[in-house]
């Protein structure tokens, strides 16, 4: 990872058609969003696209293609290639497709969802990283977010959401 300057990134997954209002807040000051999909519908990313630019894939609940998104997508922000994908896991393991997908895109980090729960790991070199949910609480898993400040470092943290009825 050859860093060129410091990015902040705010990084959303599965909102399924809600813009919690405290994502104003959680990413005042970011300088790109990233969605990882299942977003459910445009809307949520006008919102988003009101705090700082937005880079979004498509997911299941998207209908993939149908829904205008890439379902995958590889970007580069302060030398760091970034790729961002739906699904990785599912079952709570890594798909051989998303293995594959791994090893043949050689990202320096990979930002998914579809499982709603947050995850933080290395695979070889590459971070992984699920924000988990910002939508509707389902199942019992906290609704998060997450920020990725590039820099002279790497900083990486989750954020959770308040579960109250939005």
């Amino acid at each position: 990872m050859s860093r060129s300057r410091t990015v902040r990134l705010g990084i959303v997954a599965d909102t399924h058609g809600l813009f919690d209002p405290s994502l104003l807040r959680h990413f005042h000051g970011v300088d790109h969003i990233i969605h990882a999909g299942d977003i459910g519908g445009r809307a949520v990313i006008q919102q988003l696209e009101a705090i700082a630019p937005v880079t979004a894939v498509s997911g299941n609940v998207d209908g993939y293609d149908k829904s205008g998104f890439p379902s995958e997508i590889m970007i580069e922000l302060a030398g760091v290639r970034i790729a961002v994908r739906h699904i990785l896991y599912a079952s709570g393991k890594l798909t051989p497709d998303g293995r594959a997908f791994l090893e043949h895109a050689r990202p320096d980090i990979c930002i998914f969802g579809h499982t709603h729960q947050p995850r933080k790991e290395w695979f070889g070199g590459t971070l992984l990283f699920n924000p988990g949910s910002a939508g509707p609480k389902r199942f019992t898993l906290p609704r998060m977010v997450g920020r990725i400040t590039i820099g002279t470092r790497l900083v990486v943290k989750h954020i959770q959401l308040e579960d109250h009825k939005l």
